[in-house]
């Protein structure tokens, strides 16, 4: 009887011996063909294509609807990309700091503000933080400096904002800045002025109830800000003088010197064509994406600018000839060589 228990004991022993050698040879076998296949894979993946997420801005503003369009149609469709995608974000500033910290792998920026990053200078936001893997692809389109009042004001001139109340834009922002370069090319400072630190929004508001004197807007144009105001007063939008146009393009490499038809907003009162400057948005790319990746996502960016225009009014100003008009950084090698081949100037 105690024989048979022994025996007994000793086949359920090695049951559970049997059973754990299968499951060990299950869990490795199962273990071992998906590691291969999938590490395998990606290395053959990664060394031969990228994946680009490119940062633009508000989901209502000019920067998402192009990203989607350049993402989905053109930048899907090329050799090197395997895949691409836009994300709506909060614009300028932030996506050159995520453009910095890997988040993205191209964004859409002012050129003033790519400058100052590429810089570390300037905006208290890059003031010692150098963005470093930063690198030019394309100008697209031109926003520009708009010195607005009202058709019934005594101010014809940046000299005449002397002594008045005027919106420079939020603290801090790449408006304020611009505000700023532009009254010293006039020979003023804030002292000269009462600055109020206010969106484009607060300025229209400001200058409809008579809390402003004017207002700094930066924008392509039409800006919404102005027709806002100009639904309810007569506009004017002032032209800058030739001296103060030469003196900011000359001392700082990202103005463009831009000339707004008076049709743009004679519906609002403007009576006369607006001679001022402009800020470009640009394309960046991580200065670490492979060359021939960039090449071919410049290359069929022009030749499919169709899908541009169609996405935004906008689209139709980016042009090959304009490529690096008012480019702050330098040229990544891909979207240079590029220009290069296509006689388009890259000094």
């Amino acid at each position: 009887m105690r024989s048979l228990k022994l025996a007994g004991l000793l086949l359920i022993v090695m049951l559970f011996a049997l059973a754990g050698c299968g499951s060990a040879q299950d869990d490795g076998g199962g273990s071992d063909d998906s590691g291969s296949s999938d590490n395998g894979g990606d290395d053959a993946s990664s060394s031969e294509e990228v994946r680009v997420t490119l940062g633009t801005g508000g989901t209502s503003g000019t920067y998402y609807p192009l990203g989607v369009a350049m993402t989905e149609q053109i930048f899907s469709n090329v050799e090197g990309v395997s895949q691409s995608r836009a994300v709506s974000t909060g614009a300028s500033v932030t996506n050159a700091q995520e453009l910095a910290e890997g988040k993205y792998d191209a964004v859409l920026i002012q050129n003033d503000i790519a400058y100052y990053a590429a810089n570390g200078e300037t905006l208290g936001d890059f003031e010692g933080n150098t963005v470093d893997n930063m690198a030019g692809m394309t100008s697209l389109y031109p926003e520009d400096i708009q010195v607005v009042t009202t058709a019934d004001s005594d101010i014809e001139s940046l000299e005449d904002l002397e002594g008045k109340t005027v919106a420079v834009g939020d603290q801090g922002s790449g408006t304020e800045a611009n505000a700023n370069q532009v009254l010293g090319a006039a020979g003023l400072t804030y002292d000269d002025l009462t600055a109020e630190y206010m969106g484009f929004g607060d300025a229209s508001q400001g200058l409809q109830n008579g809390t402003l004197d004017a207002a700094f807007i930066v924008g392509g144009a039409p800006t919404s800000a102005i027709q806002e105001l100009g639904a309810s007063k007569d506009v004017k939008v002032l032209s800058l003088s030739d001296e103060v146009i030469s003196n900011l393009t000359s001392e700082y490499s990202y103005y463009t010197e831009k000339t707004i038809s008076a049709d743009t907003y004679a519906d609002y009162g403007q009576e006369e064509e607006i001679k001022t400057v402009a800020v470009m948005a640009i394309l960046v790319v991580d200065s670490e994406l492979p060359e021939d990746a960039v090449y071919n996502m410049t290359k069929s960016m022009f030749e499919n600018k169709d899908a541009l225009e169609a996405a935004h009014a906008r689209g139709s100003d980016i042009t090959l000839e304009g490529a690096t008009d008012g480019m702050s950084i330098d040229l990544h090698p891909g979207a240079a060589r590029y220009y290069e081949e296509e006689g388009v100037s890259v000094e």
